[in-house]
């Protein structure tokens, strides 16, 4: 349990609440375990591997953290928890066959080991293992699990399409976010007042934060691909690039380029370049990490965290909120 984000990260000067949270993030992972396991090897293996290489766990954080608007300290929530987590490890089995990532959290991904086919054979595992917990939660989570997934799917299936003849493609990229980051943690957020006995009202406005706030985690996510080392991260940077995952440095790039600035057609010559070889790719991402383009996406991954915050007005002013404040701050400000 090491590798779990201290929610102290977020939740700031309050000890009983981070440790009250650290002592439910526990119980979390002990059900991650139990629900994953498996009675044949390869299937049981391959469904803890991501799990034990350990993770941030942000969205049953950010989940049992909303539940403190009810009780948090119910069965429920602990389900909860378990379901967001799994549907998250099981896409990052999906991401890293579509991205050919060699790295995920520091450790080999489930590909390298075992091949394409045994990786995707898990993610889907691992949903089936979050719907079965979902189902105890009742309809209603059913529901927004199974708009969350084709969310998800969507996102991922809109990315690879890229944007529609005559659509802005900035617009397209963030809505592409919206989906495949943002809906999960809005999700998180959401099961944390449903299941708690909460305001149901404040549901919308958690959900609404933990969209906006997603959007700001994937847009810091792409500057990160940029601008860390491989043992920082526990991915290798560039891999965006390489795979020409058109993130927001890229497409404010290339609109600098097109408009005639002569820096930024340089770098674009350096991106269109065969990137197979690891100096071009390092060539190409150093170029972009030191154009005044990702200072512009840093900042506008700040003004997504921004509008989380506003969307939060409907909700009391407490502890709560003020750490909700402080996790969209931590998104935008992390290196890793």
């Amino acid at each position: 349990m090491s590798h779990l984000a201290s929610p102290a990260t977020f939740i700031g000067a309050d000890a009983q609440l981070a440790t009250d949270i650290s002592t439910q993030l526990e119980a979390v992972e002990r059900r991650l375990y139990e629900v994953t396991e498996q009675t044949r090897k390869l299937p049981d293996t391959a469904s803890k591997h991501l799990l034990a290489a350990g993770g941030k766990r942000a969205r049953p954080n950010l989940l049992l953290l909303t539940a403190r608007l009810g009780d948090a300290h119910c069965e429920a929530i602990i389900d909860a928890a378990v379901a967001v987590e799994l549907i998250h490890l099981a896409s990052l089995y999906h991401d890293d066959v579509m991205d050919d990532a060699p790295v995920r959290r520091g450790a080999p991904a489930a590909h390298e080991v075992w091949g394409n086919s045994v990786a995707i054979l898990t993610g889907d595992l691992l949903f089936s293992k979050a719907s079965g917990v979902t189902a105890k939660l009742g309809p209603d989570a059913v529901r927004v699990q199974a708009d969350t997934f084709e969310r998800l799917v969507l996102g991922q299936l809109n990315e690879f399409a890229g944007a529609p003849e005559g659509a802005d493609p900035i617009e397209h990229y963030i809505q592409v976010l919206a989906d495949k980051t943002g809906s999960l943690i809005a999700t998180s957020a959401q099961f944390g007042v449903m299941f708690s006995g909460a305001d149901q009202a404040l549901a919308e406005p958690v959900r609404l934060f933990g969209e906006r706030v997603g959007i700001a985690f994937q847009l810091a996510d792409d500057i990160i691909d940029l601008t860390t080392t491989s043992a920082m991260s526990g991915k290798t940077p560039g891999t965006d690039l390489r795979e020409r995952v058109p993130t927001l440095p890229v497409l404010y790039v290339r609109a600098a380029a097109a408009e005639g600035d002569e820096s930024a057609a340089e770098v674009v010559r350096l991106l269109d370049a065969d990137l197979t070889s690891d100096a071009a790719l390092e060539a190409a991402r150093a170029a972009l990490a030191a154009h005044p383009v990702t200072i512009r996406a840093r900042d506008e991954a700040s003004r997504w965290a921004e509008a989380a915050k506003a969307a939060l007005d409907p909700v009391p002013e407490g502890l709560v909120k003020e750490s909700l404040f402080a996790f969209a701050d931590s998104v935008v400000s992390r290196t890793a």
